[in-house]
């Protein structure tokens, strides 16, 4: 069994690489937001192929270590848990990807509102807790997903108050209107990456206790 544990161990690494490859689609997409950056974003947009390539490589090494080893409790938790985590983190990458199609489509030469509402603080809370799951299942310790659900209730009320404020601007002036929807777009777009990576941690608590929770 050493060498299906080796297996496991590097397939747990490709994950934690996919992980941060997602995250880093995510943070570029918001700093090509900030900046405006068609360049940046174009680039972004590229990306995806590797990404969908991580997952078709991450899901067939982990049902070939299933076939050929049949693991049984915390070792087949832990592919379990490798085979949803990669669904989410592609879907995290592909929202960097959306983001950077609404900045290419909607905002070129535009002029930002109010230094983009609280989108910034929005990716730092979701980037953070991103983070916090890769190293709960790099580490097998939950300690760093403990306070999901609060950070998950942060990044949701932020949502709500930059639909709020923009909903403000929006009234204030017509020529608002577009970049608003925009930013309501990405707003959203950061909620759900939130609520991906609450997912994660679920299936990661399950790796690591065998007990199911709900992050609500």
């Amino acid at each position: 069994m050493e060498k299906f544990h080796n297996e496991l161990e590097n397939l747990k690494k490709d994950v934690i690489d996919m992980g941060f490859y997602a995250l880093n689609m995510l943070n570029n997409s918001i700093d090509a937001l900030k900046n405006l950056d068609m360049s940046l974003s174009e680039e972004i947009y590229s990306r995806k192929e590797k990404l969908m390539e991580y997952d078709d490589c991450i899901e067939k090494k982990g049902l070939q270590l299933i076939t050929l080893y049949q693991p049984m409790a915390s070792d087949l938790r832990t592919i379990a848990c490798i085979l949803k985590m990669i669904t989410y983190l592609t879907r995290i990458g592909r929202y960097g990807k959306d983001i950077t199609n609404i900045i290419t489509k909607e905002l070129k030469g535009k002029i930002h509102i109010k230094k983009i509402v609280s989108i910034p603080q929005m990716m730092s809370i979701v980037e953070k807790m991103i983070i916090d799951a890769l190293n709960a299942f790099e580490k097998s310790d939950i300690s760093s997903i403990k306070d999901f659900e609060e950070r998950d209730d942060e990044v949701d009320e932020l949502r709500l108050s930059i639909f709020r404020e923009c909903l403000t601007y929006m009234m204030e002036s017509p020529v608002n209107i577009s970049i608003c929807i925009a930013y309501i777009m990405i707003a959203r777009y950061l909620e759900r990456c939130g609520d991906h990576t609450c997912k994660m941690a679920e299936k990661i608590h399950y790796m690591i206790t065998g007990e199911r929770i709900e992050i609500k």
